[in-house]
């Protein structure tokens, strides 16, 4: 089957078109992804009603050269694929509006993706990977572990009680003066930086749940920030190797923890997988290697085109979904927020000393 995909709820503007066969496999045939980081620049992140004008800008134009690319027609779609949340609600709208449009038109199938679920299983795109298997989502709007069991089932063992990873990273390299987009700055910066120069704390370490918080952290390094301004070069890349190395530890302990609860519910998972922009970081790859092979399990990590948002995996999600016959109506709605897992409680934040609360 063939299904085009949409993505519009950031700030990237995408369309693939992803081929799969009987078998389960699949194929990418185009994935065309315009970001909109010049847009956001000058304002250090996403301005939603910039996002939302600049989608609609370049859509039409982004679909027409994914299908040119796959050298395929509207008429030869088996579906039509559109990220429906969560995500930035006047991007999500554009997306789908936009989605529902064409296979209206063309008499083919909705389907109208979860975003997150896209990034849970971009995996069995690439690599011919069976159910279970255990999830590490972090981006600047997501940090989560989730078993993903199977399409549509999916148990989250834990999340982030306040900051993403991403938007953590962001923030403190907007506190250091680094520009936007601030996450591969904070890593390139980190590399010539000593990171047992400052004593930052480890959020949630030897906790028994698996959840992550990030706030504490970030507040440490501003606070240390004020204390040295003005800063000197040294001091903004020994800030942000310090910064990185204790989101390391902390992942690290908390995915530990997630694979633990993953083994106790549902046996052992077939990998742990990564996705979502801060999966592109190599000191973070590096230390989910490390996890992966304590744990005895397989690290499968999608090629960075992949773990940042792109229409490819929505338009893979569709296919998942559409081969089981999950499709939807025209009347299906954006929205704004979506878990992933719809019987996930909200966490509960906790005093805890070494977390900086």
């Amino acid at each position: 089957m063939l299904v085009l995909g949409i993505e519009t709820t950031c700030d990237e503007t995408a369309a693939a078109v992803v081929e799969r066969s009987s078998d389960g496999s699949g194929k990418i045939l185009s994935n065309i992804v315009r970001s909109q980081t010049e847009e956001h620049a000058a304002f250090g992140g996403v301005v939603p009603e910039i996002a939302a004008r600049a989608h609609i800008d370049v859509l039409d134009r982004l679909v027409e050269a994914a299908m040119k690319e796959a050298d395929v027609s509207f008429a030869q779609l088996s579906g039509v694929a559109a990220a429906a949340g969560p995500g930035l609600i006047g991007g999500v709208i554009v997306g789908l509006t936009t989605a529902k449009a064409i296979a209206m038109v063309h008499d083919t199938p909705l389907i109208a993706v979860n975003h997150l679920e896209a990034h849970a299983l971009t995996p069995r795109l690439t690599c011919a990977l069976a159910f279970p298997y255990l999830l590490f989502l972090a981006s600047g709007g997501h940090t989560q572990i989730v078993a993903v069991i199977g399409v549509g089932q999916y148990v989250r063992l834990g999340t982030t009680v306040d900051d993403a990873m991403g938007e953590a990273f962001d923030k403190v390299a907007k506190m250091l003066g680094l520009p936007y987009p601030g996450g591969p700055e904070v890593e390139r910066a980190a590399r010539g930086g000593d990171p047992s120069r400052f004593s930052l704390p480890r959020p949630m370490l030897g906790r028994p749940d698996a959840n992550f918080s990030l706030s504490g952290l970030k507040t440490a390094v501003r606070n240390e920030a004020s204390r040295l301004n003005p800063m000197e070069p040294q001091d903004i890349r020994d800030l942000c190797a310090g910064f990185q190395a204790a989101v390391l530890e902390s992942t690290a302990d908390r995915l530990s923890v997630g694979l633990r609860l993953f083994h106790e519910q549902f046996g052992p998972p077939r990998a742990l997988v990564a996705a979502g922009g801060v999966a592109a970081n190599q000191a973070i790859r590096g230390a989910l290697q490390d996890v992966a092979a304590k744990a005895q399990t397989t690290l499968i990590i999608p090629p960075p085109a992949l773990c940042t948002d792109n229409g490819a995996m929505i338009a893979w999600a569709g296919a998942e979904r559409l081969a089981l016959g999950m499709t939807d109506a025209m009347d299906a709605a954006p929205r704004a927020r979506w878990l992933l897992d719809e019987n996930a409680k909200a966490p509960t934040k906790f005093a805890n000393t070494r977390a900086g609360f």
